[in-house]
């Protein structure tokens, strides 16, 4: 039962990861199909982190009112109800309001399942884990949308097809999941919100995974055009380039975890590791003397980021006490997912007025920033947390 439930987090990650990546590659087609510009589809990115933001707020008192089976079970029905819908083919102003609603529906199972992780054994590791799986859902999401559209299928069947992917989540979380740990009075549930806001180590860990995710998207999103239009790759390398991005990423939450786990080494000091890492592998995608050196310097950057984020999530029992954690994981949530649309926002509009080759210094003031983020997270921990 328990491997079965640790698998249902993994393939609520994996969904995530499929919906959100895929989207990407469907763009040029809503744009053709809805006689809209860039700025029109932009929107769409916005409204879908608007919903992450939504969740962010409700998913404390919803996982304290209805416990976890019926949280998450919620959260992939919102998800699955969504993707039909606009597997339907809506209007615009339709697909912006049912982009809220996906959105909500991810977010919901993204915090839920974060903080289901988060209180179970060796938690560190586990989230990690499930995490690389959301790398591996990122992977496959723009080779399933580019298969369904290079088969002249109409791109809104890349939502009926995710539809299909969460049926079984959807029975999975209704029937293996716990419902809780304890009982919770429903007259205390919505303070755990209010309650959580009020400690100084909750807006400083959302802050940092606004910038983190701020850094892993600016970089995925705007890789392949810096490569092409900035120094002149050519397509297919720079989409290895890319792809190599995320495979670091991946396998960075598959192998550092675990291996700094057995050296004795703990997540904090694994963190700052990381972070100067990350550093480094961005300047020498920036001052690389060929494109192989800017390869390695795109895969070291996705390889040392991975464990990042779900190690600031499996801390967070650490900042606050315990019945708290459930409603600051989902504030976290919302904040990193905000980032991920804000800070590519501002990467496209110096690109517009610096030239493409102010994004790798943006991406460095980011990354410097990341690494202060933490060391004001980490002396606010309280006591060790089992790796």
């Amino acid at each position: 039962m328990n491997r079965l439930r640790i698998g249902l987090a993994f393939g609520g990650l994996v969904l995530i990861g499929v919906g959100g990546s895929a989207a990407g590659v469907l763009l040029p087609y809503q744009m053709a199909d809805y006689h809209i510009d860039k700025i029109g589809v932009g929107l769409l990115f916005f409204a879908y982190s608007g919903g992450y933001v939504l969740s962010g707020v409700a998913n404390g008192p919803l996982i304290h009112r209805l416990g976890t089976r019926a949280q998450l079970t919620l959260g992939a029905l919102v998800y699955l109800v969504t993707a039909l819908g606009i597997g339907l083919h809506p209007g615009y102003v339709v697909l912006l309001g049912a982009t809220v609603s996906i959105g909500f529906g991810a977010g919901i199972l993204d915090a839920g399942l974060n903080a289901y992780v988060a209180g179970l054994p060796r938690h560190v590791t586990l989230l990690n884990l499930m995490h690389a799986f959301y790398g591996i859902g990122a992977l496959l999401g723009p080779l399933l949308a580019a298969e369904i559209v290079h088969r002249h299928l109409p791109w809104q069947d890349t939502y009926l097809v995710l539809g299909a992917i969460t049926v079984p989540l959807v029975l999975g979380f209704a029937l293996a999941l716990p419902d809780r740990a304890e009982p919770v009075p429903e007259e205390h549930a919505g303070t755990h919100l209010g309650l959580a806001l009020r400690h100084r180590a909750v807006w400083l860990a959302a802050l940092f995974l606004f910038l983190y995710v701020g850094v892993e998207f600016t970089l995925g999103n705007w890789g392949f055009t810096l490569l092409t239009q900035g120094q002149g790759d050519g397509e297919l390398l720079a989409g290895y380039i890319v792809s190599g991005y995320w495979l670091g990423l991946t396998a960075g939450r598959f192998l550092i975890s675990p291996s700094t786990s057995r050296a004795g080494i703990g997540p904090v000091a694994m963190v700052y590791g990381c972070l100067l890492a990350v550093i480094l592998a961005v300047v020498l995608s920036w001052w690389g003397p060929s494109a192989l050196v800017g390869a390695l310097g795109f895969a070291l950057t996705g390889f040392f980021l991975g464990p990042v984020f779900p190690t600031t999530i499996a801390v967070t029992p650490r900042l606050l006490p315990g019945p708290l954690v459930p409603a600051a994981i989902g504030l976290l949530v919302g904040a990193s997912v905000v980032g991920g649309a804000v800070f590519p926002f501002v990467a496209g509009a110096l690109a517009q007025d610096l030239g493409l080759a102010a994004l790798l210094p943006y991406l460095l003031v980011l990354a410097v920033a990341q690494t202060g983020g933490w060391w004001a997270i980490a002396r606010r921990m309280r006591a060790p947390s089992p790796v």
